[in-house]
């Protein structure tokens, strides 16, 4: 995986470094754009730039231009950027482990990867740059406007939120991302049977989730009844069988705030639907 800055230009994590901290989201190695500087609405996310590592400023220096794009609203032609292979949208990969580790595991997939963490974006370009990975493409910037703007009906064969910030204070619940009118604009764009595979150590927010998919009949829930095992009292219930829930599925690798939320004693749900 090999990529050069342009001689005529800074390189990208300079130009990132140079970026005005107003930004709303890191649009490396672009500016923000205006509609994103206008818009007045709820967000699922704090800005976060952060500081990188040495390694993740040259890894993003070597690979943004060919992997990374911005979220300023112009349409993408996925068939080429992933060269026909089906995509699944990714919403908040953290520092990317599981994105690439999934990515290495089934490069049949091409995955559109979204976050607005800047040493995420170095963090993952440089493990793709050690696996080898070529179909991962990197979006910086508000999922949202990607979604709205930058993708075409249908385009999708699955989406991908694995622990989300769950907003856990009562006056923070409308800034989770998992709510109707985000369904309203994410089930246009997935193609039929298409996946949505969310995961949550919340178990509230878990809740809330498995309520908005539910109610949605554009969308099938593929373990109604757990694990299988059928409705049964719940201390008969074998461990990961709760009536809507799926268990973690062997591709889903386990992410380090899996791990966290587990030793603090959370329980971790995992919720597959299908796209009717």
């Amino acid at each position: 995986m090999t990529a050069t800055a342009s001689s005529t230009q800074p390189s990208p994590s300079a130009r990132l470094s140079a970026a005005p901290a107003a930004y709303p989201a890191p649009m490396y190695p672009h500016k923000a754009t205006e509609a994103q500087h206008s818009e007045r609405r709820i967000r699922s996310f704090q800005p976060r730039r952060g500081r990188m590592t040495n390694a993740q400023a040259g890894a993003l220096d070597r690979g943004w231009e060919r992997f990374g794009l911005a979220i300023d609203g112009t349409p993408l032609d996925l068939p080429s950027l992933f060269g026909g292979l089906p995509v699944t949208l990714e919403i908040g990969f953290g520092m990317g482990e599981t994105t690439a580790a999934m990515a290495a595991a089934d490069p049949s997939t091409g995955i559109l990867a979204a976050d607005v963490h800047t040493p995420g974006h170095g963090n993952l370009l440089q493990m793709l740059e050690r696996d080898g990975s070529e179909n991962v493409r990197l979006a910086a910037g508000d999922a949202v406007i990607l979604l709205r703007d930058m993708l075409p009906d249908a385009a999708l064969a699955g989406l991908r939120v694995f622990f989300a910030d769950p907003w856990p204070k009562p006056k923070h619940h409308k800034r989770r991302l998992i709510q109707p009118h985000f369904l309203d604009l994410v089930l246009p764009r997935l193609a039929p049977g298409a996946l949505v595979h969310c995961a949550t150590d919340w178990e509230p927010y878990a809740e809330q989730m498995l309520d908005v998919l539910s109610a949605s009949p554009e969308l099938e829930n593929l373990h109604p009844e757990g694990d299988g095992t059928g409705w049964l009292e719940p201390a008969d219930r074998p461990a990961g069988s709760v009536p809507g829930y799926a268990p973690r599925p062997d591709w889903r690798p386990v992410t380090k705030f899996e791990r966290a939320g587990m030793a603090k004693g959370h329980v971790v749900h995992d919720l597959l639907f299908r796209r009717r």
